[in-house]
């Protein structure tokens, strides 16, 4: 308590006075940011190790005193009730850009506002009038200065209104706005002074609609949780009121402006209107089972009435109007975007007017894309020969060190030639940007779990002797009994998919399983690749097994081997692990913690934070990415394939109860339970950077969520009987995920153990694991031949035509396997961008409002403390990666494990954990 007490102290200043524009106050891991916006010495924090005592009390807001805070009003006998005055702080966030259309609508505003055109509030007690059995309310206040302050340039303006109150008013609970200007405006917070006991805050982060577009008063509430039956008599109506409008009723075409969440199957991502090339499945139904998405209610297409019809850029796709980008984050797309053609000019450029240069011929030619690149006169020579101007080609060369070339990827940058290395290969599978596929090997030869009838013989090609000379003079039976052997096995995967990608034009897969063996230092080394092709393919090319090279020939094959490999990697790793984990499954949770749990449930103010810009960043994602011909489309091997092996995914392996980390670790045989290590885990490897991270990081959301859990439900009647909190779980499973909802393993939600597992797993898969799965994928894959996404070619059989000219120039023939020129750069500009930190990003461990988004002291002190620990985290992550006895994360060209260090700076920096999946 004396530590939330002191920070909420000196908070107070900032966040709660009427004369200091900004209240976004972000804390940042040691309160660093923080103590240097209030110019004071940090606070200390209590060690997350001392035990936090929290009882059920009767919770009071968070008090904080305003400079200006005006004199409470005096205790007088209720037959004697007098009014007084109170006041309102509003904080609205500007626009730091204006069309005409705005700037003018703005003004416009102003004038009407001396008029009578203003905006609206009025104070709602948690009390009924039991004469009127309604809430009792204050006197409806005007919005003062709007019109004077309009001009006003800083990101945040304050505005004032005064109040008039009864004495007899009670405990204030809510407050309405109106507003009847023709502009929507940001809403930031309230702050209301003058009540004796303290003032009370309102966390609002929301867009206020004109009345034109929105005919009702918005209702906002304090910052003080309430469970459903603790609601007070004043605030219930209001509650559910909120809650009915928030679910809409499913009719209609949504507006911009809507704040209505509904689900709808992913029926959007093709468009039959521009031809049968451009025709897609359904995803969600019984055929092809798929998570539910964000319903937009717009128009069928012409041709297909089960397709909904398609809203391409840059026209905006419908979310929530408060789920929308902040201006900060679109200013970061629309740069990258800029970047991205920037980037792209020369290379598409060169590659459409010169036939010879579609596809790399050299290294150097991929080197010359980048900005430090001693090569990069290729580059240069390559502009003298384009058909432009002089002095435009001069203009170009000059810029060309910046602005048209990428920044290095982050492989490249301690040992260029890292990547080819076997050691790097086999690294990269515990501390790359997937380390979410590898399984210990239980069984060998590996066996297939598909029909054989369809897709063939369950058997492996891999035999005994194709490892036993890599071993360590181990036989294989040893190695398994002393789990020295791990694979990574897309066999299954693929294998449904492989006749129809290999009759696209210019895509070529085979469904790989790669074997690793652990060695004596700890660290991984490939010693089989098994090539397999669809059960069509004549009996002597279906499966191929290849082995570490003894000579130059095998040594390209062995290259080849490998990036096919990669390749199928690649895919599982977008379709699968990042995209259907992380960003699919995610929104049915979010669709129904805004239908179901109100913004005053505590649950709901837990996972707000971890629910920002996710609904958004899914939109655009069909919008412009697995959208029919779109970036994943065009730019992975599965084609227009890809979601349905998304999909297909989905149904045969996505179990919830097995998503969060522990599970996943024993699940894959990576982990075995051992009460007697640290988190009740024992690693079968001891030096894996993703599990040894994000262990910590897992028991650090794990206590963070058991403190508040416990504190609101003392007891499994409580969490049985709580309304919302058992319809926003029943509506997530039986609508959002309703083709998997008889499925057994489903966990229940009767007591508070069973709260903390499904919150710590939902808030560890926004956060850390998608952090893991994304934030690398620039500076890994932004060098294609670490990572390609797609291969043109097959490894060479020595009957094949192409052999002799494989023999003859093995590195062209490895080059022409890679996508194209165009393929890989336009590759590398959505990778770029997607691992890209935006400047408004929230870390874990950081909240808006800090002190004031819980009006529970308890829980702020609770949120300090985890705060603290994530930075505890970090410096041990530090610590991790300068310790030279871990060789998969320090070492002569060996990248640092950062993805999951919490805290990052703008831009691609391979690290940083946001709070939501926001990118």
């Amino acid at each position: 308590m004396a530590v939330a007490k002191e920070i909420m102290g000196c908070c107070s200043v900032v966040e709660m006075s009427s004369f200091v524009s900004s209240s976004k106050v972000l804390l940042n891991h040691g309160f660093r940011q923080r103590n240097q916006l209030l110019g004071r010495p940090a606070v200390g924090v209590a060690p997350a190790t001392r035990a936090l005592h929290l009882r059920k009390v009767v919770r009071q807001p968070v008090a904080a005193v305003s400079e200006d805070l005006m004199k409470p009003a005096p205790a007088v006998p209720a037959e004697k009730a007098v009014k007084f005055k109170v006041r309102a702080v509003l904080t609205v966030k500007n626009k730091n850009k204006e069309d005409l259309k705005e700037t003018l609508v703005k003004h416009l505003d102003a004038l009407t506002d001396k008029i009578g055109r203003n905006v609206v509030l009025e104070l709602i007690s948690t009390e009924n009038d039991p004469k009127t059995r309604a809430p009792r309310k204050s006197t409806p206040a005007v919005v003062k200065d709007w019109s004077k302050k309009t001009n006003i340039k800083t990101e945040r303006v304050n505005y004032t209104a005064e109040f008039t109150v009864d004495s007899i008013f009670g405990e204030l609970g809510a407050i309405t706005v109106t507003n009847k200007h023709q502009k929507e405006f940001f809403l930031e917070s309230i702050t209301v002074e003058g009540f004796a006991s303290g003032p009370v805050h309102f966390p609002c982060n929301s867009w206020v609609q004109s009345k034109k577009d929105y005919p009702g008063k918005r209702v906002f509430f304090t910052n003080k949780p309430y469970l459903p039956s603790e609601t007070p008599a004043g605030l219930r109506a209001l509650r559910e009121k909120e809650l009915i409008e928030l679910r809409g009723d499913g009719k209609g075409v949504r507006k911009q402006s809507d704040r209505i969440y509904d689900y709808d199957v992913y029926n959007d991502l093709g468009n039959p209107d521009k031809g049968i090339s451009f025709v897609r499945p359904v995803l969600g139904g019984k055929e092809i089972p798929f998570p539910r998405r964000c319903r937009t209610g717009r128009l069928p297409t012409d041709t297909d009435t089960h397709a909904e019809g398609r809203v391409e850029r840059p026209l905006p796709m419908y979310v929530p109007r408060d789920e929308q980008f902040e201006e900060e984050k679109q200013d970061t797309f629309a740069d990258m975007r800029s970047k991205a053609v920037l980037h792209n000019l020369i290379p598409g450029l060169t590659a459409c007017l010169f036939a010879d240069k579609q596809d790399f011929k050299m290294f150097s030619d991929i080197d010359s894309l980048y900005k430090d690149d001693s090569k990069g006169r290729v580059h240069d020579e390559r502009l003298k020969k384009l058909p432009l101007p002089p002095k435009v080609i001069d203009t170009i060369h000059e810029s060309s060190q910046g602005i048209f070339r990428y920044d290095t990827p982050k492989i490249l940058t301690k040992d260029k030639y890292a990547w080819l290395r076997d050691d790097e290969f086999a690294r990269q599978a515990i501390a790359g940007i997937n380390p979410v596929n590898i399984e210990s090997l239980k069984v060998f030869p590996p066996v297939s779990r598909l029909d054989p009838e369809i897709y063939g013989p369950q058997e492996s090609a891999l035999k005994e002797e194709h490892i036993a000379g890599h071993l360590d003079g181990m036989t294989v039976e040893q190695a398994l009994e002393r789990n020295k052997l791990f694979i990574v096995d897309f066999h299954d995967i693929y294998i449904p998919f492989l006749d129809r990608i290999n009759a696209l034009d210019g895509r070529k897969a085979y469904a790989t399983r790669t074997i690793f063996f652990l060695t004596a230092p700890g660290t991984l080394k490939p010693i089989a690749i098994e090539l397999t092709l669809p059960p069509s393919t004549p009996i002597t090319r279906s499966k191929r097994v290849v082995t570490p090279p003894v000579d130059a020939t095998s040594d390209w094959i062995w290259k080849l081997a490998k990036a096919h490999v990669c390749s199928n990697d690649a895919g599982v790793h977008q379709l699968v692990n990042h995209w259907l984990r992380t960003h699919a499954c995610m929104e049915p949770f979010i669709l129904a913690a805004h239908r179901r749990l109100s913004v005053m449930h505590p649950i709901y103010k837990l996972l707000d934070p971890h629910m920002r810009y996710t609904l958004e960043i899914n939109g655009m994602a069909r919008q412009t990415l697995i959208n029919a011909d779109g970036v994943i489309e065009a730019g992975f091997t599965p084609g227009p394939y890809c979601m349905e092996m998304s999909a297909a995914a989905y149904k045969n392996f996505w179990r919830f109860d097995l998503e969060g980390l522990p599970a996943d670790l024993i699940r894959r045989g990576m982990a075995v339970p051992d009460p007697t290590q640290p988190h009740g885990l024992k690693l079968l490897i001891e030096d894996y950077p993703y599990a040894n991270d994000g262990l910590l990081i897992w028991a650090s959301i794990e206590n963070w969520v058991k403190t508040y859990v416990d504190y609101y439900y003392p007891s499994s009647s409580v969490v049985v009987s709580d309304r919302e909190l058992q319809a926003w779980y029943s509506e997530a499973v039986n609508v959002g995920h309703a083709d998997l909802r008889h499925a057994d393993w489903w966990p229940s939600l009767s007591t508070p153990d069973d709260v903390v597992s499904v919150i710590t797993t939902l808030i560890w898969l926004a956060s850390a694991q998608h952090a893991a799965l994304n934030f690398g994928q620039y500076p890994y894959g932004g060098y294609v031949p670490n990572r390609p996404p797609l291969m043109r070619r097959l490894v060479p059989e020595p009957t094949d035509p192409e052999y002799t000219n494989f023999l003859n120039d093995p590195q062209r023939y490895y080059l022409g396997a890679l996508p194209s020129v165009l393929q890989s750069t336009g590759f590398m500009a959505v990778v770029d961008t997607l691992s890209t930190h935006s400047p408004d990003e929230e870390y874990i461990g950081e909240r808006n409002h800090p002190s004031t988004w819980s009006g529970d002291a308890e829980i702020i002190e609770a949120f300090y403390e985890f705060s603290a620990e994530i930075q505890r985290i970090e410096k041990e992550i530090e610590r991790r990666n300068a310790d030279s006895a871990r060789r998969n994360r320090c070492g002569a060209g060996v990248l640092p494990y950062e993805l999951l260090a919490p805290s990052s700076e703008p831009g691609v920096t391979c690290r940083g954990i946001p709070n939501s999946v926001s990118i």
